[in-house]
């Protein structure tokens, strides 16, 4: 009767003991799966550490990428709702571009919050979330490539390699391509200015339109003339003759055309500028050439192709 007891304790004892260590293992794997996370340098070089694919962007083009890259958008700001189409409609306004809520953030529990390194309310929004454990990222997005390294920790984050390869490195292709024709054409000599109703200044090639009309073989005279960058001198336009004047405008287009009107194009010496005899002096389209162009970025690139070189 004992041998029979002790045979009976000794299986209950291996059913339990098997049950248990696979409880174990699966509270392990559980533990694991929720420890799991990426670590990256952002624009500035600060390191952060991201669990979860849940994040709140401080701009409409950073709310676009986040979305190109298979993340989940909790919030973002008004100027999404404006301009992106793609903004699931169950995502909430976190305030303005410029000055972001640091209380509507906070209540939408994010994993991770996506700032600009350009805009100065966002640095002052990154040290009150650092002070409150959100982790957060500071990007900065002037080139292609920088768009291109931004695409890739998302997609590390929400571990979607393939919307990389589709919204990366598919458009890089098509960008390498139209630079490559660029080669042996000529060089043209372009003015790049930026107006709103209120100021009209000179952009250089280290803004993201002038990076790219610098890829796309152009020499910006504002390169050249560094003063042209502190204050615009239509003596110094006119002795550099440019062959193109490109302007992104800022709010409204009629208005920031008015702006143009008035600070340069009134002036008559402006009629003998090569860029205005020829009919070159071009507004550039906003979704390309002011907000952050993501996947279309290689329709850019066409653009200035379009308009620099097709009928040369």
């Amino acid at each position: 009767m004992k041998k029979i007891f002790s045979v009976a304790a000794a299986f209950i004892f291996i059913i339990f003991s098997v049950l248990g260590c696979a409880k174990s293992t699966e509270n392990t794997s559980s533990i694991e799966q929720q420890a799991q996370f990426i670590e990256f340098n952002d624009s500035l070089g600060d390191f952060v550490k991201v669990y979860g694919k849940r994040a709140a962007a401080a701009s409409g083009s950073f709310a676009q990428a986040w979305i190109l890259a298979g993340g989940e958008l909790a919030g973002t700001t008004s100027d999404a709702f404006e301009n992106i189409e793609e903004i699931p409609s169950n995502v909430k306004n976190i305030g303005n571009l410029h000055s972001p809520s640091l209380e509507a953030i906070t209540a939408l529990n994010p994993d991770f919050v996506i700032l600009s390194a350009d805009i100065s309310g966002h640095s002052n929004l990154y040290s009150q979330l650092e002070e409150l454990k959100i982790p957060a990222a500071l990007f900065s997005v002037e080139t292609f490539d920088d768009y291109l390294n931004m695409l890739k920790i998302f997609t590390d984050i929400t571990q979607r390699k393939d919307l990389y390869e589709k919204n990366g490195l598919s458009i890089k292709e098509k960008i390498d391509e139209i630079i490559s024709n660029t080669k042996g054409k000529p060089s043209p000599k372009i003015l790049l200015l930026r107006a709103s109703s209120e100021k009209v200044s000179a952009r250089s090639s280290k803004s993201m339109a002038g990076a790219m009309l610098k890829d796309m073989g152009c020499i910006n005279i504002a390169d050249e003339e560094n003063s042209l960058l502190e204050e615009l001198s239509i003596e110094k336009i006119i002795a550099k003759n440019p062959d193109f004047i490109f302007t992104i405008a800022m709010g409204n287009e009629d208005d920031a055309q008015k702006a143009l009107n008035d600070a340069l194009f009134s002036n008559p010496a402006f009629a003998g500028l090569e860029a205005v005899k020829n009919n070159r002096c071009i507004i550039l389209p906003k979704e390309l050439f002011h907000q952050k162009p993501n996947n279309r970025w290689d329709k850019a690139y066409e653009k200035l192709w379009e308009i620099l070189y097709e009928n040369t």
